[in-house]
């Protein structure tokens, strides 16, 4: 057969089966119950002890269940039980052990007693870790490498099962975060309440120093503590010492007792930090043999969510399985005014999950993200700078407004406002930019004058922001709008347009003149230079950085770019080697505790290697703070908040930045879908329409042949004159 016959033999085989060469999915996956997205970095911790970040969260809130959870329709926003039967209301006790009321100061209470009792068949997803031999012990125990040649991943092992969910396993885990292995990030904040637990983890740490002082004694100049403890983990025994912050009721409820009043702590146990762990999954990942080929607790939870891990190839894709153990849970019957118009109460009371899978595909690269999103290829997407206006428009009255081609294809916007600050801060430690004198905050006010936050949420985030006056976003208690929340030594009010006003470069000029630093020169005429650290190492990073040395240059000040990578970054924070950088937090629950902390001086990042990445510390802001964290919602809190807020302003460690306004897109064929910023385990109430999704694919991606028709037809034509010449000699050598 000529190459020209099977050529065309191929193109017309494609045209005869109308395939779609792009579709990325198993043909098996058609028609399928599966939802189908994207993650742009692998989740670095899947443990509920040490994950801190959304990008963990987005995985481990659909495997980890807390005793509490967040409302999925209801705002504000409302915790409600989850595992445990009822929320658990606090009981106040003075130093003399006689109960207060529910409305009694904070300084008058010595101990805060929540009891959390657990619903009962609730269950853990199938794992090894439960399986049991004939005799009732652990089937997978003191496993060698040649027992898991042929394991790669949890579901590989043959053996799986399951028990109930006890009290012990809610206080194993808290137990877990004081175990200086782990090294969890909220142990430090959750010392200052939970009784005992500073002792507690610093009696572990005690422990673990001595076990690996017995094993270097033992092993002498050969020893290796990492290649050792990945051989030989090391197993704490948690019972050694007492706890006296957590108590066992019985089997289905526990008591966890704080030293004082702390209104905040039912949010934390809506937290992953609160979620149950078996001791036997603890066992079972601390056997050398899975420790070696990274099959850790890190890797591949064991839960009792609506989905547990199926697959975990975190350079390529991460998929969830629906729990077959999972109990019944209905979806929401009630929500905000204007959800049952929105359809998000037609599904009200049906058991949840909807979903069979989800599938989450690495995708570093925006542009190929999008493209698979427009042929229907991943369910939902953010937006990015590059595809901002391909997707929304502005209407007359300024409103964000999907394009005519995306409300072609059926698609939706999302738009919500986050509880979360994104700010460039100061080294209150630094010589320079540090200090607490009129002439510091001045220097600190006239640099927060000329970065101009507008115009950055314009040029980089297309108008998705809200600049920031303070820490508080909006929709937390004490975030105040207006002319009451501008802050006024950045903004004057312009009451003819009830709007803020940046103050202008001339001012902040004046500024820079009493600070000390006159057109940006001090009192011997040598420049200001500052330095700017931040983890920007994207090409698309470029852009921002210039803006800022730009920026910084209209007060005369030289900014000196050092960008590095995150770990190194981090670095350089933990040791106060910076000057200026850039920021940005995501609240863990709807209180302004959970901001105003990020000031205080006793949560410093160089001294006591908290949160306080500026290391800020005035005296009078620490001695509100204490008063205002543990205050019920009131007019009295409302104004300790104003002091605060006033005190940060005139101070100025922060520039403000901005709060960022989510647009997120989703298919038609989805359901169900509403933003909820505080509630990590949304993805159980979501609803595919696979028939119509697979109609919709169908149509958008339609091989086009007309190219490979034309190109047929010339291979055609121009293989005409070639085969008469072959006939031809042919027949030529045919005659006699």
């Amino acid at each position: 057969m000529s190459p020209i016959l099977g050529v065309l033999l191929l193109i017309l085989s494609i045209i005869t089966h109308g395939c779609t060469p792009n579709d990325p999915y198993r043909t098996s996956e058609k028609g399928s119950n599966t939802f189908y997205s994207t993650f742009t970095e692998p989740p670095k911790h899947l443990d509920p002890a040490r994950a801190y970040s959304s990008d963990e969260y987005d995985f481990l809130a659909q495997i980890y269940e807390p005793a509490l959870q967040y409302h999925y329709l209801k705002r504000p926003y409302e915790i409600i039980p989850l595992t445990a039967e009822r929320l658990p209301i606090p009981v106040y006790f003075d130093k003399n052990g006689m109960r207060l009321s529910q409305e009694v100061a904070p300084e008058l209470v010595n101990r805060a007693v929540y009891e959390i009792r657990i619903k009962k068949g609730v269950l853990y997803q199938g794992h090894p870790a439960f399986a049991k031999d004939p005799s009732g012990k652990p089937f997978y125990s003191n496993l060698t490498g040649e027992d898991v040649k042929k394991i790669e991943q949890i579901k590989d092992f043959p053996l799986k099962g399951t028990r109930e969910v006890r009290a012990d396993d809610y206080m194993l885990e808290i137990m877990r975060m004081a175990d200086p292995q782990i090294e969890s990030p909220v142990l430090s904040i959750l010392e200052k309440y939970i009784l005992g637990l500073k002792e507690y983890s610093e009696a572990l740490r005690a422990d673990l120093e001595g076990i690996r002082a017995q094993r270097r004694a033992k092993a002498g100049s050969t020893y290796n503590q990492t290649v050792d403890e990945k051989e030989n983990p090391i197993i704490l025994d948690y019972k050694k010492h007492p706890l006296p912050g957590v108590e066992k009721v019985d089997d289905h409820a526990f008591r966890i007792i704080l030293k004082t009043k702390y209104p905040q702590f039912i949010y934390w146990l809506a937290m992953p930090f609160f979620s149950p762990v078996p001791e036997e999954a603890v066992l079972f990942y601390k056997q050398g043999a899975l420790a070696d080929k990274n099959i850790t607790i890190d890797r591949f939870p064991v839960g009792t969510g609506a989905y547990m891990i199926d697959t975990f190839n975190p350079n390529m894709e991460i998929i969830l399985a629906r729990n077959p153990n999972f109990r019944h849970e209905g979806y929401p019957d009630e929500g905000e005014n204007g959800d049952g118009e929105k359809g998000l109460l037609k599904d009200a009371g049906k058991a949840l999950p909807f979903m069979d899978r989800m599938v989450f595909k690495l995708e570093k690269e925006a542009i190929p993200r999008w493209n698979k999103f427009l042929q229907g290829y991943y369910d939902n997407s953010g937006i990015t700078s590059d595809s901002f206006d391909q997707a929304v428009s502005f209407s007359a009255a300024g409103r964000a407004e999907l394009t005519e081609t995306m409300k072609d294809k059926g698609i939706s916007l999302l738009t919500s406002v986050r509880p979360s600050t994104f700010y460039g801060g100061f080294n209150m430690l630094d010589d320079v930019v540090g200090g607490y004198s009129p002439e510091k905050q001045k220097l600190r006010q006239a640099i927060s004058i000329a970065l101009n936050f507008e115009e950055y949420i314009e040029i980089f985030n297309n108008g998705r922001g809200i600049p920031a006056m303070s820490p508080l976003p909006p929709g937390i208690f004490g975030h105040l709008e207006g002319k009451d929340g501008i802050n006024p030594y950045v903004y004057g009010w312009d009451s003819g347009k009830k709007r803020a006003e940046r103050k202008t470069i001339d001012y902040a000029k004046k500024l820079m003149a009493e600070a000390g630093y006159p057109g940006g020169r001090d009192k011997n005429g040598r420049p200001l230079v500052i330095t700017f650290d931040n983890a920007w190492t994207t090409v698309d990073s470029t852009q921002m950085i210039t803006w800022y040395i730009k920026r910084f240059k209209l007060l005369g000040i030289q900014l000196e770019n050092r960008t590095t990578d995150y770990n190194r970054f981090q670095e350089k924070m933990l040791r106060g080697n910076f000057q200026f950088f850039s920021w940005g937090w995501n609240a863990d629950y709807p209180d302004p505790e959970n901001f105003y902390f990020l000031l205080t001086g006793s949560n410093s990042k160089v001294k006591f290697q908290g949160e306080n990445v500026a290391n800020y510390a005035n005296p009078e802001f620490d001695r509100l703070f204490k008063i205002m964290e543990n205050m019920d919602n009131s007019p009295g809190r409302l104004k300790v908040i104003q002091e605060m807020t006033a005190i940060l302003q005139k101070d100025s460690p922060w520039v403000w930045g901005f709060h960022p306004v989510a647009f997120a897109l989703y298919h038609q064929w989805m359901e169900n879908v509403k933003s909820n910023a505080m509630a990590n385990n949304t993805m159980k109430y979501i609803k595919i329409n696979s028939a119509q999704r697979g109609s919709l694919r169908h149509e958008w991606n339609r091989p086009n042949f007309k190219p490979l028709i034309i190109i047929a037809i010339i291979l055609v034509i121009g293989s005409i004159p070639a085969i008469v010449s072959v006939r031809r000699k042919r027949l030529g050598k045919g005659r006699p």
